[in-house]
Order: C-alpha cells, then structure tokens, then sequence
C-alpha cells in the first residue's frame, strides 16, 4: 500500500488504521476462545503485521503496507491512544484504598518488587557485554532493565483478577495491593531513569528533578482543584477539558524533560474519584467510558508500531541463550518474590502460586516501559525484541496456570454494555 502520486499519505495512514483494527478484531475474538486477555492478541497482532511474521512473505509487505512515510503519523495516532490509556491507568490506582492496607501486605509488596529488581540487575549485568548499545554505562543499563522485569502490568492484572472472578478473594485483593505499590515504585524509578538519561550530565539531571517537583506541585495544588470544579459541570464538556488535560499534561511532562506518558499517568492519579453511587455512575458515563473507548481504538496502532521495530527472525540462533536468559530471569525472579513471601505469610501453596502468577503479568505496560527505553537508546533492537517476547509470554501464560491451579472460575463473555442508569461496574482500582 505505498503511496503513490495519486493517494496522499494521509489516505495511506486511514487505510492502515483500518487494517490494524480489523486484524485486531480477528485476533481479540480468537484470543476469547483461549480465555486470554485481549491485551495478549493485540500484541500479537502487531507482531504479526511486523517483520516477525508479515515480512517473511516475499515483497517487503510491512514496508509495503505501512510505509516509511506513513510512520511518523501512525507513531502520533498510537501515541494519543497511549495517553488515554495510561491516563486511565493511573485513575484506576486509586491510591487511597492502600490506606490501611500497609501492614498487611507492605513485606510481600516490598519482596514482589525487590526480588524481580535483584533478578532484573543480574541478568542485565550478563547481557550488558554483547547487547547494550554504545555509550551506555552499565549502571544505566541495569538500572533500567532491572524495573523493566520487576513491573507488574496493573491495569492487564485487574482484568485478570476481575474476569477469573477474585476481586473478593485473598489472592485477588493482595495481589491488587502489591502490584499498585510496586508500579508506584517502578515509575518513580523510573521518571529518574529517564530524567539521568536525557539530562546531558549532573547539572542537567537535578534541573529535570526540580522542573518535575514544580510540575508536580502545580498538578496536586493546581490542576487537581480545578477538575473539582470540571467535575460539576454537566454535559459533555467536562469531557473536553478532562481529555485535553491529559494531552496537556503529556506536553508538559516530555517539555520538562521525562516522557510524555508520565504526564498522562500522572493526570490520572490527580483525577478525583467520586466513590459510588450515582455520582460515580455519571462519571463513568461521562468521561469514563468514552476515553475507554477511544483508547481501545487506538491502542491497536501502538502495538503495530511496536510490532514494526520487533523482529523475532533476526535474533538467529546466538539470540535464543540470552532470550531463554530473559525469560527465566522474568518468570523466577516474579515467582521468588511473589509466591513465596505469600506461602511464608499463611496462603496455601495454590494460593501462593495463583499470586506468583498474576503478578507476573506485564502486558502493555511493559511494552510502553520498553518504548521509552528504545526511544532513549537504552536498549537496541535486539534486546528490544526479547523483552516483547518476554511481556507476551508472561501475559499469556497467567490464563493456563490459573486453570491449572483450579484458581478462579471461567472467564466470562464480553462486557456488557452499560445502559443509561444502570449500576457502573465497580472501579478496578479497589482492593
């Protein structure tokens, strides 16, 4: 589908749009049938229409499908998409309801989070040597790869959780508690990651940090005011000003000096909750649902573009010791921290697995973690592809192990949609 002299760029790039929704509407169905999260088709989906799969076909179709020139505008799409996610994301971890709760699961948040990092840095120290790209140091390297394996994909594990039907569970609610403290603490991690990384030296580094601690002030004393009032408007304008201040806050972030998703993620935490009821059912209604379904639309995009850049025929047989290094290091170092502080603490040996496990989703949040990564040349292609690899295998393979286990029931069909007054679906963020 390269453009030709009769078709402007632009009519290419809705044509690809299209393709990729309809690709992933095939592969979100298929992957229903095999009780797995439709994250898991998406990103297969945009492997597929990448060089991995589509580009073993002869004729350079990925190229010939999604041109160079159609890149830069399909990277934009994906990228509003992202930030509607992630906006979502960070208001769906609704950090009051940690309140409490500290006690209680704070020695297995800290190990699920620790153990996986201690793990991480290992394993990046042996695979610094042959793949970490020019020019970066190897604290930088393992730094940024050891939170890369020890993230949890919060939003990926609350639909876990809620479609195996655990949200009232034991397993469910720790597992909600634990992987909302440790993301915090991954993101924290790694805003300084990647604040170190563009500053250009120390001066540069700390003139990030307080351009991120002013940032942060103006968003809590701020903004977070001024959508109290947003809130009470009626109509859709609240929409309006909600969706472009999350676009906004995105411009400020990457303006600052981190990536734009922190922005976007940091709107979300910022955004008032409105607690049950039929104050909370508008808001879902309102604001809600439309951004959930503009991202759904999108979201796809993303994963191609991603697909685009993983190309799973080029590790060769010398990439396929350091890929199984990933993978073990991923699965071992989730399962060590998690599964067995959550034994030592009274749950039983099925119990502790079936939270191994879901903590051991990583999903798009991974992938967004590696984007930032790639965009900032801390990890090269290589690498890049192998930790895709690692997020879809994880993602995958919570579904069997829970049935395995006998943990939770069947997934259900797909959600209904709401009616008009109808009761909202509880916030995912509780715990």
């Amino acid at each position: 589908m390269a453009a030709s002299h009769a078709v402007p760029i632009e009519a290419v790039v809705l044509a690809d749009v299209a393709i990729v929704l309809l690709v992933g509407a095939v592969m979100v169905r298929l992957a229903r049938r095999i009780h797995q999260p439709p994250v898991v088709a998406e990103i297969a989906a945009g492997l597929m229409l990448g060089p991995s799969l589509l580009g073993l076909l002869p004729g350079n179709l990925p190229a010939l499908l999604f041109p160079p020139e159609a890149r830069p505008m399909l990277s934009a799409v994906a990228q509003v998409g992202l930030a509607l996610f992630m906006f979502l994301a960070g208001w769906e971890l609704d950090l009051g309801k940690l309140r409490g709760r500290t006690a209680s699961v704070g020695s297995t948040a800290i190990l699920a989070m620790a153990v996986p990092f201690a793990v991480g840095a290992g394993a990046a120290t042996l695979l610094h040597g042959s793949l970490a790209p020019a020019g970066v140091g190897h604290d930088m390297f393992v730094l940024y790869l050891a939170t890369a394996f020890s993230i949890t994909a919060f939003p990926v594990l609350a639909r876990i959780i809620r479609d195996q039907g655990l949200g009232t569970t034991r397993v469910g609610t720790t597992a909600m508690a634990c992987a909302a403290a440790g993301d915090v603490v991954a993101w924290c991690v790694l805003v300084l990651v990647v604040a170190m990384a563009g500053s250009g030296g120390t001066g540069g580094f700390f003139q990030v940090l307080a351009w991120t601690a002013a940032y942060a002030a103006a968003m809590l004393f701020v903004v977070r005011p001024l959508l109290h009032k947003v809130l009470r408007w009626s109509g859709n304008g609240r929409l309006a000003v909600v969706a472009a201040g999350v676009l906004l806050s995105a411009y400020a972030t990457s303006w600052v000096g981190i990536h734009a998703i922190f922005g976007a993620f940091a709107f979300g935490l910022i955004m008032p909750r409105q607690g049950e009821g039929e104050a909370h059912a508008l808001l879902r209604r309102q604001i809600e649902l439309p951004l959930e379904k503009a991202s759904s639309l999108l979201l796809p995009v993303f994963f191609v573009v991603t697909g685009l850049s993983v190309d799973i025929g080029g590790l060769g047989w010398s990439g396929l010791a350091a890929l199984l290094l990933v993978l073990v290091a991923a699965v071992v170092g989730k399962f060590a921290g998690a599964a067995l502080p959550a034994r030592f603490s009274g749950m039983s040996w099925r119990d502790a697995g079936a939270f191994g496990t879901l903590m051991n989703t990583r999903g798009l949040t991974e992938i967004v973690i590696l984007g930032i990564g790639r965009e900032l040349g801390l990890i090269g292609p290589e690498l890049f592809t192998m930790m895709v690899l690692m997020a879809l295998v994880t993602t995958a393979m919570a579904g069997p192990i829970l049935r395995l286990l006998g943990v939770g029931g069947p997934p259900p069909g797909p959600d209904p949609v709401p009616q008009a007054g109808a009761p909202a679906k509880e916030k995912i963020g509780a715990v």
